[in-house]
Order: structure tokens, then C-alpha cells, then sequence
């Protein structure tokens, strides 16, 4: 235990010692006001990471940081998926969001809209050869994949369409290719950044969703309103000055600014790469992941969550009705409820009731939560297990009640519970990958921002796993040696 303690330390001096001097230093450095932009970081050519430079880039990045620049804003950028990026916004974890936000009159009644920075069309893209699918009127009884929040999700289901859910147009793509869905509904700047990037003829654009020109704007809260004037104030002078023309021109070769300017050409931009490039490009940047976030927050969340399960266990067997009460309460909740739900009530439900936790914090408590349920049982199970005849004798020996726990029960439970405990710590390592939700880059994520961005998923998710593997067979042999260590102190 103590070299766990050890190692533990080692980890977080070091997180400390990289994240927290550089951020102070330009602070200070720095009196612009900080605002927090959510965006989704997998959605080329709007909001992606470079292949060779790793950077978030793509066409609304490039247009808040102008914007920032006329406002005097310094942003902190904050990627989640599109899905959670409203509740973000909601619950203050953002201020603005830069990713393609359709105005509806929905949005509108609730956030704070910009000026319209961007004007499109959506489009019907199906697998190539498709029959019976040109227009809206078509999907009737078909399904598409959409993320669920968007504005095309709507359409599609107006359209009497049912609707997969997924996180963004790539994911969507590669069902219809698949031919588990019919058909998505998207942007068509997107829809042809994706054909221009991979290459592929697998899918085509057949038709126009609906007659409408979609005007994509920023979003704020509502009561946001200084903000709002900021940011309007500097797309006025970004569209006076020409800015917001050159930056289209960069990603379009038309001013997408302007309402039917023409028809936008994405050739000649993102270049196809092969597959063993993209992965040798999204090795390093997924195992530093793994090692500044995937392993610490595992580690983390492990030990605060096995103390957590020992406190449980003990006054779930303790003679207290109360304290069995309550033991007997958080074992129920955590293991009647997701996860990822847990995570949401954590991250996006506590800071309404003035409970304000950042990404790392609130991931770090979900997780040792749901650990904390888990483990309990296994953790009294085990102590259930060693005969009573040794609480017995510890205490005609004069022991206390804690200290025949810790001399005699806890020694003993450890043989039974490592097994099962280590089951629970490789779950929880894997459990990881859920962490996007709550604003925590981890491995996961930086394999989806590579993927997206090259639009190819095969490779990089076995590359993924293929981590999480490495890590999960360490952690078992790992498991081997302690139960090789305990075992010898077994008469046989």
C-alpha cells in the first residue's frame, strides 16, 4: 500500500508541476476576460484537430479566435460532444459554443443567438446506388443517423424518419456505408468535406433537406447579454473588414458569410493520407493521454473509491440500523444506475444546486462513487468470509475492534477480495472512455478526435484498444504477484 501511495503522489506532483505553473504564469501575464468555448473538436471542416500538428483548427475555430481578437476575449477552448454541449452551456461550463448552431425557434427562446455567421443547406446523403431517396418526403419509415440535439434530428423526424443517435457526422457516414441505417441528414459543407477528405465513393449527396437555408450562429446563455453585444459587435466588423470572406475562402473557396454565394469546393484541402500515417501521427498524442489522464484518474478514483467501499461494508455489518440504512442505500443507487448517468448528475446536475465541480474533480468523484458501490460487496463478502472465531480471538487477546480488523480480519479478507477488487479496478480503467461527456480529454477521446478528423476508425479504435489492453494485462499480472505474495502465508 505504501508504494501505491507512493506512485499516487509521484502522479499527481507531476500533473501539478505541468499543468499548473504555465497556467498561473499566463494569467498573470494575461487581464483579458477568459471565455470558455465548447465545441465538438470531431467535426471537420468546422471544428477539428490537425493531423500533423495535433492543434484544434477548422473554419468555426478560426472565427471565434478573430472574434475573440476584436472583443479582447482570451478563450479556453472545452470539447464535449455535440449531444452534451447544450448542458454544458446550461450549467456554466462554457460560455459560448462554436459549432455550427443552427438558429430554430427553439434555440432561439432559450440562448442567446449571435448574428449569422454562416449560411448552408442541409442534404440527404445515402450509400451510393441507393434507389427511392431524393427528398424529405422519402425518409418516411426509413431510419437516419443523427447526433439526437441536433437540428437535423428534428428535421429528419418531421419528416416521419426514426432516428439512431450517434456523435457526429463520421459515425453517421460509416452506418450508411454499412447499410445499418438509410440515410443521415447534414450540412453540406460537412457532407462534402467528407467526400473531398477520404476519398470515397461509398456514399452520395441525392437531394436537398428541405428548401430552407440554415443560418449558423453562436450561442450564448440567455442572460449572457454583454457577451452577445461583444461578439456581434466584432462579426460586424470581422464581415466589414473582410476577415470572415478570407477565412471562408480558406476552407471554401466562397464566402459561406453571404447567403447563396455559390457552391463550395473543399478540394485541394485536407489531403487523403494512408492509414499507416494516420495511426503513427495518433500514436503519441493516445498514449500521452493514457498516461496523463486515463491511468491517473483510474488510479485515482481506485483507491478513493476502495476506501469508500470499506466504510460501506463496515456499517453495512455494523450493529447500527442507521448506519446499515444508509450503506444498504448507496449500494442500491450506484448499482441501479449507469454510469454515464451518474456522471451527468455529477458534472451538469450539482452545480444547480450550487455544487460546482470541475472536469477532473467531478470525474474523479463519479468514478470513485460507482467503485465505492461496487466494491462494497465484494469487500464484505470477504470479510464475511473469515471464520468469526478470529474477531473472537483477537479480542481475548486484548485487541480492539479496530485493530483485530486490522491486524487479523483485513489480512485474511485480502486473499478473497483481491480477485474480484481487480475485476473492479480493470473496469473502472476501461470505464474511462466514457469521461468525453464531462469535458476530460482521456485516450478515448483523442482516438475519436483523430478519427474524425482523418474520417478513418478502423485502425485508430483498434490502436485504442489495443492500450487499453496493454494496461488491462499489466494490471493482471499485477493481480498474479499480490495473490502469489498473500498466498504465502497459507497453511496448506
Amino acid at each position: 500500500m505504501r508504494h501505491v501511495l507512493r506512485a499516487l503522489a509521484l502522479v499527481l506532483l507531476s500533473l501539478t508541476v505541468v499543468v499548473v505553473p504555465g497556467g498561473a504564469a499566463h494569467a498573470a501575464q494575461d487581464d483579458r476576460p477568459v471565455v470558455r468555448v465548447g465545441t465538438e473538436g470531431t467535426y471537420p471542416p468546422f471544428s477539428f484537430h490537425d493531423s500533423a500538428t495535433n492543434d484544434l483548427t477548422g473554419f468555426d475555430i478560426d472565427v471565434i479566435k478573430a472574434v475573440a481578437k476584436k472583443a479582447g476575449w482570451r478563450l479556453e477552448f472545452v470539447e464535449t460532444t455535440f449531444d452534451a454541449i447544450f448542458a454544458a452551456l446550461d450549467a456554466d461550463r462554457i460560455d459560448v459554443i462554436a459549432n455550427q448552431v443552427t438558429d430554430n425557434p427553439e434555440r432561439a427562446a432559450r440562448y442567446g443567438l449571435s448574428d449569422t455567421y454562416t449560411y448552408s443547406r442541409g442534404v440527404i446523403v445515402v450509400k451510393t446506388g441507393t434507389k427511392g431517396i431524393t427528398k424529405l418526403s422519402d425518409l418516411k419509415g426509413k431510419t437516419t443517423a443523427q447526433s439526437l440535439t441536433t437540428n437535423y434530428a428534428k428535421t429528419a423526424r418531421d419528416a416521419g424518419a426514426k432516428v439512431e443517435g450517434v456523435e457526429g457526422f463520421a459515425q453517421a457516414a460509416a452506418l450508411v456505408v454499412q447499410g445499418r441505417v438509410d440515410a443521415l441528414l447534414n450540412d453540406n459543407l460537412a457532407a462534402l468535406d467528407y467526400l473531398n477528405t477520404t476519398g470515397s465513393d461509398e456514399i452520395e449527396i441525392v437531394g436537398t433537406a428541405g428548401d430552407e437555408v440554415n443560418q449558423q450562429k453562436l450561442a450564448f446563455r440567455k442572460d449572457d447579454t454583454a457577451l452577445l453585444q461583444q461578439a456581434n459587435e466584432a462579426l460586424a466588423a470581422l464581415k466589414a473588414d473582410g476577415t470572415i470572406a478570407e477565412i471562408s475562402q480558406k476552407y471554401f473557396k466562397i464566402d459561406v458569410s453571404v447567403e447563396n454565394s455559390g457552391e463550395a469546393d473543399l478540394s485541394g484541402g485536407r489531403a487523403v493520407r494512408s492509414d499507416a500515417d494516420i495511426v503513427k501521427d495518433a500514436a503519441g498524442p493516445m498514449l500521452q493521454k493514457l498516461v496523463i489522464a486515463t491511468i491517473p484518474i483510474t488510479v485515482i478514483s481506485f483507491v478513493l473509491g476502495l476506501a469508500l467501499a470499506v466504510a460501506a461494508a463496515l456499517a453495512n455489518i455494523s450493529g447500527s440500523r442507521v448506519l446499515h440504512g444508509i450503506a444498504r442505500g448507496y449500494i442500491s443507487v450506484i448499482r441501479g444506475t449507469p454510469l454515464l448517468v451518474q456522471l451527468f448528475i455529477v458534472f451538469y446536475g450539482l452545480p444547480e444546486i450550487g455544487i460546482d465541480l470541475g472536469p477532473w474533480p467531478a470525474a474523479v468523484l463519479a468514478l470513485s462513487l460507482n467503485v465505492g458501490g461496487y466494491a462494497a460487496e465484494i469487500v464484505r463478502s470477504a470479510i464475511l468470509s473469515v471464520p468469526k472465531g478470529q474477531f473472537e480471538a483477537a479480542s481475548m487477546i486484548g485487541m480492539g475492534y479496530w485493530q483485530g480488523l486490522r491486524r487479523i480480519v483485513f489480512p485474511q479478507a485480502a486473499r478473497t477480495a483481491v480477485p474480484p477488487l481487480s475485476n473492479t479496478l480493470i473496469s473502472l480503467l476501461k470505464d474511462t472512455s466514457l469521461l468525453s461527456v464531462v469535458l476530460v480529454t482521456e485516450l478515448f477521446r483523442e482516438a475519436q478526435n483523430a478519427a474524425s478528423a482523418a474520417q478513418v476508425f478502423f485502425p485508430l479504435y483498434l490502436l485504442a484498444g489495443l492500450y487499453y489492453w496493454v494496461v488491462c494485462a499489466a494490471l493482471a499480472a499485477g493481480q498474479g504477484r499480490i495473490e502469489t505474495r498473500l498466498n504465502r502465508f497459507v497453511a496448506r
